[in-house]
């Protein structure tokens, strides 16, 4: 039950972080991947950020022995890039590309009410249900 609570804390704390970033706003996203247009390259610094605190911890995280509310860590086992991998990488950035968003930050604005947003998850939500049913099993 309490790890159930902290992560349900860290979802708060991530989506209120996607909200002040503005990584919920479709037009900020795609204006950040216009490199050739009207570029804003303010989501690079919360990328860059994310990737200072992620990288940070995860190397100071991982020397212990287990995770502080969980049995064990729970670690890929694959270290090599194969071609589902580059398929699945590929239609996500597509997706985001064309939508503007990706699933936390639609989540999070959900919020919203926005039909674009709705429909967005929707298409999402479609997705991962078409992909659990006939794609495998994993």
């Amino acid at each position: 039950m309490r790890s159930t609570w902290i992560g349900i804390l860290a979802g708060f704390i991530f989506a209120i972080g996607l909200g002040l970033a503005g990584m919920t706003k479709p037009s900020k996203v795609i204006a950040f991947l216009d490199i050739f247009g009207a570029w804003d390259p303010s989501l690079m610094f919360v990328m860059v950020g994310a990737i200072v605190v992620y990288s940070t911890s995860y190397h100071l995280i991982i020397r212990r022995k287990a995770p502080l509310f969980a049995a064990k860590f729970d670690l890929p086992v694959k270290k090599h890039i194969d071609k589902p991998l580059l398929i699945g990488s590929a239609m996500f950035g597509i997706g985001w590309g064309l939508g503007g968003m990706c699933p936390a930050p639609a989540l999070t604005a959900m919020m919203s009410g926005h039909s674009s947003v709705v429909l967005f998850v929707l298409a999402m939500l479609t997705g991962m249900y078409a992909f659990q049913s006939m794609g495998p099993k994993v």
